[in-house]
């Protein structure tokens, strides 16, 4: 009954956590309530992604004849879709499963909470608890969906991102409550399904926290793709409406009424840090997350803290990193690994959006750029300038490179395009190195692909543009 390491959550922080942990010598036991995998695996990234795959094949057949082929009829199987979608998380968690086994981690199934200092007490599903001790316990709870006081989300006529992902039928209209990455994934699948999409987003572009070009290429794509924006808006309030809902809205030109099937709350997300036990060990937190430091203890000794639940990017590779890097320092400190970790520079981490077109960036937006007094030099590679791109038919989009004009260091990449997810990479290990401009361009790109835009932006950003 007694560990080395106990974890509290199997997200991608926690089972990463747990693996890690294990790796380095510790006897570790991770709790889950749940599902393994957390939300990520189970409610988030993963399935989601599975239903946009749906959305894009389905696009492939809207638009078959510009590639010269010719299909019938098409029509959405939506339970299918979803069924599909739930299978893959599935795998997905079995394979958590597997690597808890591989890793001789003891997975305990309850509800957890730190009892006392160096204490877990866990409640199974038929109320049973059951105290565990642990020298080091560290907390992975995650987030969920926030709720707005005007907007509870009730998960049928208001729903949040977990009844998005398994409605039963394609409802005929949707509004969708915030433009951040929850919001246009789904606004696009369900779009792209047949579905009457309105967004309807507080500030005033979609998307926010992209650079302003990436926000206004993204509207001009949604709104060809027949998807209604509304910016600088908020819904005030949501009435049932026969078998819909009726949404009023606050627009800077006065309140109008939206009518539709459904709303989906996108609004962001709240840490879980109630009920697990922070008061009785008076772990202190600020602004709804926990307070940690750069190796992310608490201010309690032998109290971590990772993940969504932290300040910082709420992204499951963030959550993935901070887990090791929480790990190892303990191990460090142990005599257990033999150097400290490298912290994590909050200002490099890769955000990724998975609408059609993909949004990715990393580091410096233009306007953030200049706000913190670089001079800059901007590229900007268009993909229908793209070899690649206009053969695969996927012309939308740019590249955005920032660069330091004084050092030719280089600050940040805006990208938005077919796949330009899987080239954000290179910036990342780029910044990461500290790699100038023309290092870069003294890199050889290979010919034809999407990733070679990042070289043709440099190239534009400094006057030598080829393609352009």
């Amino acid at each position: 009954m007694a560990y080395d390491v106990i974890v509290i959550g199997s997200g991608p922080g926690g089972y990463v956590a747990a693996i890690r942990a294990s790796q380095l010598g510790f006897k570790t036991a991770i709790v889950e309530r749940e599902n393994l995998g957390g939300i990520c695996l189970n409610w988030g990234c993963i399935p989601t992604k599975a239903l946009l795959k749906s959305a894009q094949v389905m696009e492939y057949f809207q638009h078959s004849t510009d590639y010269g082929i010719t299909v019938g009829d098409t029509k959405v199987d939506f339970p299918a879709v979803i069924k599909r979608s739930r299978g893959v998380a599935d795998k997905m968690s079995r394979g958590v499963q597997f690597l808890m086994k591989k890793n001789k981690i003891d997975v305990l199934m309850g509800n957890g909470k730190v009892k006392a200092k160096g204490q877990v007490e866990v409640t199974d599903k038929d109320g049973k608890a059951t105290v565990y001790d642990a020298k080091h316990i560290i907390l992975a709870t995650g987030a969920r969906a926030r709720e707005l006081p005007n907007l509870k989300i009730d998960g049928k006529k208001v729903i949040g991102y977990r009844e998005a992902l398994v409605l039963p039928e394609l409802p005929k209209s949707m509004i969708v409550v915030g433009s951040g990455a929850i919001g246009v994934e789904f606004a696009y699948f369900y779009a792209t399904m047949g579905t009457k999409v309105t967004i309807v987003e507080f500030m005033p572009r979609i998307v926010p926290v992209e650079d302003e070009d990436i926000s206004k290429e993204l509207e001009k794509i949604y709104k060809k793709k027949g998807i209604d924006i509304m910016t600088n808006a908020s819904v005030e309030s949501v009435e049932a409406a026969g078998n819909g809902v009726k949404a009023k809205v606050k627009t800077a030109t006065g309140e109008i009424t939206l009518e539709a099937d459904v709303v989906l709350s996108a609004v962001g997300i709240a840490a879980n840090i109630e009920n697990i036990g922070l008061e009785s060990v008076g772990v202190k937190t600020d602004k709804g997350r926990v307070t940690v430091d750069k190796y992310y203890n608490t201010n309690v000794p032998g109290i971590y803290a990772i993940g969504d639940m932290v300040p910082g990017q709420a992204l499951a590779h963030v959550a993935s990193k901070e887990a090791i890097v929480c790990v190892e320092a303990i191990a460090y400190n142990e005599k257990k690994y033999a150097h400290k970790p490298a912290t994590i520079d909050y200002m490099n981490i890769p955000g990724c959006t998975y609408c059609a077109p993909e949004v990715a960036s990393v580091g410096y937006t233009e306007k953030a750029a200049k706000e913190a007094g670089y001079e800059v030099k901007v590229g900007k590679f268009p993909f229908s300038a793209s070899g690649k791109a206009t053969a695969a038919g996927a012309t939308e989009g740019f590249v955005k490179v920032i660069f330091d004009a004084k050092y030719g260091e280089w600050l940040g990449t805006h990208m938005i395009g077919a796949n330009v997810t899987e080239i954000i990479a290179e910036t990342v290990v780029a910044r990461k190195l500290e790699t100038t401009y023309q290092e870069v361009l003294d890199s050889i790109h290979p010919h034809p692909t999407m990733s070679e835009s990042v070289k043709d932006a440099i190239e534009v950003a400094y006057g030598e543009a080829i393609h352009l």
